[in-house]
């Protein structure tokens, strides 16, 4: 495949998937990974990711479950392009399919009540509270200017079926904001782990699992370590990222 100017390859270390990324552009991080495995997406699933960007949860979940189809929605047109070309590099443009358009108006881009899974890696900057980003792909990931942690809950409750889950990753400060979202759309939180650098530091992220039209009942998973005190990823990071097992 013919790539773009300062675009390259790369290995997703997952069943020889590969993805197309900018290098002077947005790329997914440890958040993105960390996802992609605590979605834990189940045989045959429907799934939807929303602010896909280049694609890599669709990827890394059909990496780990490859009897899973479904959708990606990207506001950037370019990157969506990109993501639709990276489905295609791994022959998956028929089994994920990748759209241009603003998950704020979700009810006219996909069906409504039909997804068993939803995935989101919103942006993390709060609104009128962080420097922003010069770089339009970097500033459009990273900061709340196209889309709120409750618009995301919102598009959510319209894509899925009830019993459907929502999945994300957001920062650990922000938490509440995250679990009133997702209840005032009718999503109960159903499971929680959070996640910090080290063992001795504060969370800095959490992983959320909430279902549709569920009762209240929430599990709080032990935490998840990145490092070690040596400064090398835990055991259970190489497992996520498949070095081992």
């Amino acid at each position: 495949m013919e790539l773009k100017a300062n675009e390259r390859i790369d290995d997703l270390q997952r069943g020889g998937l590969r993805v197309i990324q900018r290098a002077d552009g947005f790329r997914f991080g440890t958040d993105t990974v960390l996802l992609g495995a605590f979605a834990s997406p189940r045989r045959r699933d429907l799934f939807c990711d929303l602010g896909t960007g280049t694609g890599v949860i669709p990827l890394l979940m059909y990496g780990r479950e490859p009897t899973i189809s479904g959708d990606a929605v990207e506001i950037q047109p370019d990157m969506a392009e990109m993501a639709a070309r990276s489905m295609a590099l791994n022959g998956l443009q028929e089994v994920i399919r990748v759209h241009a358009g603003d998950l704020r108006r979700i009810r006219e881009l996909l069906p409504h009540g039909r997804y068993d899974l939803v995935t989101c890696n919103p942006p993390y900057g709060k609104a009128g509270g962080t420097l922003l980003n010069p770089d339009e792909s970097k500033r459009l990931a990273r900061h709340e200017e196209t889309c709120l942690i409750s618009d995301v809950a919102q598009a959510a409750a319209w894509l899925l079926r009830s019993g459907g889950r929502l999945c994300c990753v957001f920062p650990a400060a922000r938490l509440m904001e995250l679990l009133d979202a997702v209840r005032r759309n009718r999503l109960e939180p159903k499971r929680l782990r959070l996640v910090h650098s080290r063992r001795d530091r504060q969370a800095h992220l959490c992983l959320l699992e909430s279902m549709l039209d569920a009762h209240p009942a929430m599990t709080v998973e032990p935490p998840l370590v990145i490092y070690d005190d040596a400064g090398q990823y835990t055991d259970e990071m190489k497992r996520i990222y498949g070095e081992e097992g």
